[in-house]
């Protein structure tokens, strides 16, 4: 079958030719209809050789959906033709935190040498992929391929981000969205189905703050130095409650403690290298700082309910599976409006 693998350190991906993969016991073995292209990939890409985690080469690809295609022994609850998603943060599916859904935080998954698809396991840019377990898919239930993969992370990742934050975001209060990218225009969306909160969006190019205007920003700056005192302005001094920053530069993590109120939660979700001081008087009073990861699996259920009530939608691009490393140079560029997905057939 037909790959995308990061093969070098220093390279760009290249589309290969691998050995069909055959379910073991207990796995499920997807046809894949659609997988999401991400920053993350861009990160992972760019590290140096020395530490590097994972095993190369590496198919690439850690948002997927797709068709069962052959289910390994064992396994049941599922038939040939269903068309699932997959959950990425895969765990050990035992130890307690796993216990309550959240194998996006599990404690046995890096001694277990125990990776997501796409980061460290095969991931879905591939004409098929080799699922761990049958729990870590959810049916698509009518979903449209294209429209659901970038739930699997861009939909999952901010949606987890803002549910702590939803007793906050009460009628008066603000929500300030830092790049509106694959993730942030979706955190947008999740903000307007579920809150009554203003929500103000920044970026750095009109492009992007026109998205964030379609998909229901209340208000949108320009992320520059002036951004925190025009936040301040419009808030009458007081800042926003919740803060989400979908970059994590040193500016925008600036920029994101800049604007906070007294007993603002600031989420920190890029994962660009950005850190915030915390201790008192670095921060408004009683301010709280989080970096959070992925999302849970109820949660991944719960996103998918979201688009198929049709409160989230994602703007997508796609490209086929040989196009596939011009996608991730436009990603690279910054070029992608909104989420790209390869199509593996077509």
């Amino acid at each position: 079958m037909k790959a995308l693998q990061y093969r070098e350190i220093g390279s760009a991906p290249e589309v290969v030719t691998v050995p069909d993969p055959e379910p073991g016991p207990g796995q499920v073995l997807l046809k894949v209809s659609a997988a999401g292209a991400c920053h993350s990939d861009i990160a992972v890409m760019s590290w140096p050789a020395e530490g590097f985690p994972y095993a190369l080469p590496m198919t690439l690809g850690h948002e997927g959906v797709g068709t069962v295609a052959a289910l390994g022994a064992g396994v049941t609850g599922l038939s040939e033709g269903d068309a699932v998603a997959v959950y990425g943060p895969w765990g050990c599916g035992i130890c307690l935190n796993c216990a309550a859904g959240k194998e996006n935080y599990c404690l046995r998954a890096a001694d277990l040498g125990i990776n997501p698809p796409g980061l460290g396991a095969p991931g879905s840019m591939a004409e098929y992929l080799i699922v761990d377990d049958p729990r870590h898919l959810a049916p698509l239930n009518g979903l449209d391929p294209v429209d659901a993969v970038p739930l699997t992370d861009a939909g999952l990742t901010p949606y987890h981000a803002i549910k702590p934050t939803l007793p906050k975001l009460v009628p008066g209060a603000t929500a300030v969205v830092i790049g509106v990218g694959g993730l942030g225009h979706i955190a947008v969306q999740i903000l307007r189905a579920l809150t009554s909160a203003r929500i103000v969006a920044l970026d750095v190019t009109e492009d992007k703050l026109a998205l964030a205007r379609t998909v229901g920003a209340h208000e949108t700056l320009l992320s520059d130095d002036k951004a925190a005192a025009k936040v301040r302005e419009l808030t009458d001094g007081r800042g926003a409650q919740a803060v989400f920053d979908f970059v994590g530069a040193q500016p925008t993590v600036n920029i994101a403690g800049a604007v906070a109120s007294v007993e603002a939660d600031i989420t920190i979700v890029g994962i660009a290298g950005g850190t915030l001081p915390v201790g008192f008087g670095a921060l408004p009073f009683e301010a709280s700082v989080t970096a959070p990861y992925w999302g849970s699996r109820s949660e991944f259920h719960e996103v998918l309910e979201l688009a198929r009530a049709g409160a989230i939608s994602v703007h997508t691009e796609t490209y086929s599976l040989d196009e596939a490393p011009r996608a991730y140079e436009r990603l690279h560029d910054g070029t992608v409006n909104g989420r790209a997905v390869v199509l593996p057939h077509g």
